[in-house]
């Protein structure tokens, strides 16, 4: 019997390579618009052709946002775009989805958003390492305009810095 070649990026010979992190959308503005404290994975209850219609990258999560409601976590104003060959059995695109934690993490989050200024925001939706659907939340405080103003300073800086250390290196 012939031997299978070694793939890329096995860590044995004979083993399967490791799946990566594939990102369906990612969430670009939340961390313009808030300081990010802390992140969760969580999964999705989808239903139908929702999976495949996600395998498409069929999703805008830019104004989305999650709540914490008799002790369930739900995931609103999210559009899954209809799966293409659907037909009848495409769900609605923006119903509002259970979002799956741990209890003690949705008891930790309900205490988190009962703050002034709390939110829960969606940062980005992906498949993980068994194709499984995963939706990254950020427990997040809102910035004001001179935090903003902060920060696109500091990033100038340091773009500058950067291009004179590149410029430094060439000569």
């Amino acid at each position: 019997m012939p031997k299978r070649p070694q793939q890329v990026g096995a860590g044995k010979p004979g083993q399967p390579r490791k799946r990566e992190k594939i990102t369906i959308a990612r969430n670009r503005s939340a961390r313009h618009a808030y300081f990010i404290d802390e992140t969760f994975e969580a999964g999705l209850v989808l239903k139908g052709t929702e999976v495949r219609s996600l395998r498409e990258r069929a999703c805008q999560i830019t104004d989305s946002f999650c709540l914490v409601r008799e002790g369930e976590c739900w995931l609103h104003g999210v559009h899954l775009h209809p799966f293409s060959h659907g037909s009848i059995y495409n769900q609605d695109p923006d119903r509002k989805r259970k979002l799956l934690l741990h209890r003690r993490q949705i008891d930790y989050l309900d205490a988190k958003l009962r703050d002034k200024g709390s939110a829960l925001i969606p940062l980005e939706l992906y498949f993980d390492e068994h194709n499984r659907v995963k939706l990254c939340i950020g427990l997040a405080r809102g910035k004001k305009l001179y935090d903003k103003r902060a920060d696109m300073a500091k990033r100038d800086v340091n773009r500058e810095i950067e291009r004179a250390l590149k410029e430094r290196n060439h000569r």
